[in-house]
């Protein structure tokens, strides 16, 4: 299962997927002048603006929908993959994917708010929306919708909760074993999966508020609390900062693990952990009430810099300062060899004995529990997204129990990556996120060519912010955007 897992990451993760993610950032960051820099301090105001209606959720709930996403087992386990696998070099490469990807952030947003829909009382949005508007190739919008479900509804969920059964049995045992079908279990395993399941039940039953409650919640305490224990390990160690800031730099161009290595485990994880380009973050944001477009998706831009820039640098200085880590180099070989060789890369270890060298006894309990609201707020989101593409669907196969499906199998998958092996979970999911960032990708790009629908807003809300409006309107027909259907209504 492994080989064959590994066989077809292989194909999605070409160097041909790296580069593309890469040079889309790049070029959408050249053609909106870079976006994500000169308006910073835009994002941050609308950040804490807006309102919620009875159809949508306000701008900070669609962030903390879309950052339950993007935060997640990525940002522990995935970071400590990046490094074991690529060398301290592949930060440097999540970082630069992260500042790129985030105006690959800003258009897939933008155009997921231009296309946006009202389905059974609710905005709903995303790629295949847009694809099938924008692009005018239902087929592909087809293609796009199954991929996304199958990759949100079953792989995705898996690495996520694999990351907090890994997590739980690090940091108390595994209180015993149990022979069952799919193979030698934990019960630490089968206790925390069935919490899981239990818990995420209640709350994907109660619907798109409930997540986003629960996520708006959750999701700025969490990150608050990593951030500030991974400050303190930094601060006490601070006099090693300067050299591992200088190792991630070097090792990036002339790296232990290969350069090939340092930039394809770096924008893996890193497009991965931000999601930037993989086309699950206009889910949230078409979900939004906005004034305007380019509002929402400038805060989902500035989600991608919370998500990298903070949590995923937090977790790698926490690993390389304490250096609680190995580099795997070819075969059963290390580069470098700090722990024991058994620790997997694919885990939250690394992390955990990061956090562990100072705080002791504390560590491995705290990032276990971290870990559970990352990963499980992340199995929110996935299920929201998936649902997004359920109701796509239905509006051409009108089955009200396509919804009632996916609940039921998120939620084998959620038990299913617990209690299974980290590595076939970790390939699974990069099949998903594969999967859906070249659909994507290809797709925004076509959108761009045809009509550049996320370029006229940014103009339209620049214009309209120089010319100091009190509220901003949209008015897609004096822009020559078709298809956007619920602004035409608007006006």
């Amino acid at each position: 299962m492994l080989e064959f897992v590994n066989f077809i990451n292989g194909i999605i993760w070409s160097p041909f997927l790296i580069y593309l993610c890469l040079g889309t950032g790049l070029f959408f960051s050249y053609k909106t002048r870079f976006v994500q820099v000169r308006f910073f301090r835009e994002m941050y105001r609308l950040l804490l603006s807006g309102k919620s209606s009875d159809k949508g959720i306000s701008s900070f709930q669609a962030l903390a929908v879309s950052l339950s996403g993007r935060v997640g087992t990525g940002n522990i386990a995935g970071v400590a993959a990046a490094i074991g696998f690529g060398g301290p070099g592949a930060v440097f490469w999540m970082w630069v994917v992260a500042f790129l990807g985030a105006s690959t952030a800003y258009v897939e947003s933008t155009l997921a708010q231009i296309y946006k829909e009202e389905d059974d009382g609710a905005y709903r949005g995303g790629p295949a929306y847009y694809i099938e508007k924008a692009m005018g190739q239902k087929w592909y919008a087809w293609i796009f919708a199954i991929a996304t479900i199958l990759a949100c509804g079953v792989m995705l969920p898996m690495v996520q909760s694999n990351g907090i059964g890994e997590a739980v049995e690090q940091a108390f045992g595994t209180a015993g074993t149990l022979d069952t079908a799919l193979g030698v279990i934990s019960y630490a395993k089968i206790y925390t999966a069935t919490a899981i399941v239990l818990l995420l039940g209640f709350i994907i039953f109660g619907g798109v508020k409930r997540i986003a409650h629960f996520t708006q919640i959750v999701v700025p305490f969490m990150a608050l609390a990593y951030i500030l224990i991974s400050i303190v390990i930094i601060g006490l160690n601070i006099d090693q900062l300067p050299h591992v800031f200088m190792l991630i730099i070097n090792d990036a161009f002339t790296p232990m693990a290969g350069v090939g290595a340092a930039i394809g485990w770096g924008v893996k994880r890193g497009v991965y952990s931000n999601e930037a380009g993989q086309g699950t973050g206009p889910h949230a944001a078409a979900a939004a009430e906005v004034d305007h477009p380019a509002q929402q998706g400038l805060v989902q831009a500035f989600s991608v810099y919370i998500d990298t820039l903070f949590v995923c640098s937090a977790t790698a200085f926490m690993i390389l300062i304490t250096g609680a880590y190995n580099v795997h180099g070819v075969g059963d070989a290390f580069i470098i060899q700090n722990v024991a060789a058994e620790v997997a890369a694919n885990s939250p270890a690394f992390t955990q004995m990061a956090v562990d060298s100072v705080f002791v006894g504390v560590g491995k309990p705290f990032i276990a529990v971290a870990l559970f609201f990352f990963a499980f707020t992340t199995i929110l989101a996935y299920y929201f997204i998936a649902e997004n593409n359920i109701y796509w669907i239905r509006r051409t196969f009108k089955v009200p129990a396509l919804t009632f499906m996916l609940k039921a199998t998120i939620m084998t998958a959620t038990f299913y990556g617990t209690v299974k092996a980290a590595d076939v979970a970790w390939g699974m999911g990069d099949i998903g996120v594969g999967l859906m960032a070249w659909l994507n990708i290809v797709g925004i790009l076509i959108i761009f060519f045809m009509s550049k629908p996320a370029l006229k807003a940014l103009k339209d809300y620049e214009e309209q912010r120089k010319a100091g409006v009190e509220k901003y309107t949209f008015d897609p027909k004096k822009l020559g955007i078709k298809n956007a259907d619920i602004w035409e209504k608007k006006l």
